[in-house]
């Protein structure tokens, strides 16, 4: 007998003394999804960086539709090369110029396939960053569909849109290439990750792998440094962006000064790491004798330079952050309206058509929804449509038209917290002869002894008083308008506070605004 018999025996035992719900509930947990939105986030983070490779590898697989012997290109590398140009030749203020990353691409197609012709060489290029920028889409960009699960366990789709290179305006009118986040995070190999602790990491890695003398990871993990500062300028110039456009929608109170300050605390961790790494690259370089050693320190140096360089310019655009929002605050804010008045439809039009005849009266209201109504874009016309236009036998009509359906009308609650009786009240005390003005006090003094609500009603008219619409109710024929004026005398009242505003009624010309509608007709 073996000596592990008695140990499987004791086990067989103990498990078929346990009852059988005990058996059962493992198994049960074991087929439930991941416990806490935690294990989930991270299923949708490894989901989402699988969707943003999903365009690189659809270009390998696409080049068959292509007109002609595709098939030796490597597509995915050509559009990896693309994503890595736009990312280093675009600028804080201009994106990448399309005819410097075409001309910067050829050369590596041209090296997969050297027997080809440049004209063939180009038209590769053009494709690969044609699909990148996904041209002939609506809105330029890819989507992709990923499955989470919602807290009560079940199982929700979800759609994620993304792009990779998109088109934007330059400030001298041109359009420009500019990479997004999911492009930057496709070269680093990571998908929503921290700006700052990924940088902070990258550094420190490439100075670990500098003093060990590994520059060919060193150059690698230099390059990804890069990528972290171009990802970290992008995310300030879209807020500045923003803020150009409407101020509001940018938080000005805590995200954006948090940001501000975190990218300057950054910047000056990164420029001691950076020179401390220029340092130890030029004593690795000086004292190598390999060639190789020496060309790979050399790239080095220009890699981190460069970073260096961005550093500069991100500083220099955190610092004009604040005057900037101050200056789109104040232009946005105190902007002069525009001088053009509105058209009084019932002034203008209306109120002068209504005295006329019906024959003078076709020829005003021809010309003015002749340029009112806008523009019509005319339908286009094709022979199967026409064919089954004219084919098609005509329909009967009834005489009187189709039946219309029966509205089904809801009575409108009403919930005004004055009546109409109040309504005439606070109108019967506002009725002022035109020679004989009253002070704001006693008309609240004289509604509070009818109704204790009515004085707010007064009070809410007189204040609308003191910028009356004058043209608009000569336009319209009134006769009698109600104003209001501060002379600078302090409201006296147990309720309310301010001016004790001097309301009255002044008479409109009538005479004058019938002679001003037949001119107008």
């Amino acid at each position: 007998m073996c000596r592990c018999e008695p140990l499987i025996l004791s086990t067989v035992t103990a498990i078929a003394d346990q009852p059988a719900d005990q058996l059962l509930r493992p198994a049960a947990a074991a087929a439930r999804p991941a416990p806490g939105p935690a294990a989930d986030e991270g299923l949708a983070r490894r989901l989402k960086a699988l969707a943003c490779t999903a365009p690189l590898h659809d270009l390998d697989s696409r080049k068959v539709n292509l007109a002609g012997e595709y098939g030796s290109y490597s597509m995915a590398e050509v559009g990896l090369a693309a994503i890595d140009l736009v990312t280093l030749n675009m600028d804080f203020d201009t994106g990448a110029d399309r005819d410097i990353v075409l001309g910067r691409l050829l050369p590596r197609i041209a090296a997969q396939n050297p027997r080809r012709a440049a004209a063939e060489h180009e038209r590769v290029a053009r494709w690969v960053l044609e699909s990148l920028i996904n041209v002939g889409s609506v809105d330029r960009g890819f989507r992709a569909v990923y499955g989470t699960f919602d807290p009560d366990g079940g199982y929700v789709r979800r759609d994620y849109d993304f792009k990779l290179i998109e088109e934007v305006p330059g400030p001298d009118g041109g359009v420009y290439l500019r990479t997004t986040d999911e492009a930057v995070n496709v070269l680093v190999g990571a998908l929503d990750t921290d700006v700052t602790s990924a940088q902070i990491a990258a550094e420190v890695k490439l100075e670990v792998l500098i003093r060990r003398g590994r520059l060919a990871d060193a150059q690698l993990a230099a390059e990804q440094a890069r990528y972290r500062t171009v990802q970290y300028a992008e995310t300030l110039r879209r807020a500045l962006e923003a803020t150009r456009r409407n101020v509001r929608a940018v938080d000005w109170m805590e995200t954006v000064p948090d940001l501000i300050d975190e990218a300057l605390d950054h910047i000056a961790d990164r420029y001691r790491h950076e020179n401390a790494i220029l340092t130890n690259i030029r004593k690795a370089r000086d004292e190598t004798e390999e060639p190789e050693h020496k060309r790979r320190a050399a790239e080095l140096v220009d890699i981190v330079k460069d970073c260096i360089r961005r550093h500069t310019q991100l500083q220099t655009r955190l610092l004009e952050a604040g005057p900037l929002f101050r200056a789109e605050q104040d232009r946005q804010a105190f902007a002069t309206p525009g001088a053009r008045s509105g058209i009084d439809l019932y002034g203008h039009l209306l109120a002068p058509l209504l005295e006329l005849p019906v024959g003078r009266a076709t020829g005003p209201t021809d010309a003015f929804f002749a340029r009112g109504a806008g523009l019509r874009t005319p339908v286009s016309v094709r022979v199967t449509d026409l064919v089954d236009l004219l084919l098609t036998p005509p329909v009967e009509r009834e005489h009187l038209g189709a039946e219309l359906p029966e509205p089904d009308l809801v009575a409108t609650p009403d919930d005004s917290r004055f009546s109409e009786a109040q309504l005439e009240s606070a109108l019967e005390l506002l009725d002022l002869p035109a020679d004989a003005p009253r002070r704001l006090s006693g008309l609240l003094a004289d509604a509070r002894r009818q109704d204790p609500d009515l004085p707010y009603l007064v009070a809410l008219l007189a204040v609308h008083a003191a910028s009356p619409p004058v043209g608009t109710a000569y336009r319209q024929g009134e006769e009698r308008l109600l104003f209001a004026v501060d002379d600078g005398t302090r409201l006296d009242d147990p309720e309310f506070g301010g001016a004790d505003l001097i309301v009255g009624s002044a008479l409109l010309d009538a005479a004058g605004m019938a002679a001003d509608r037949k001119e107008a007709t």
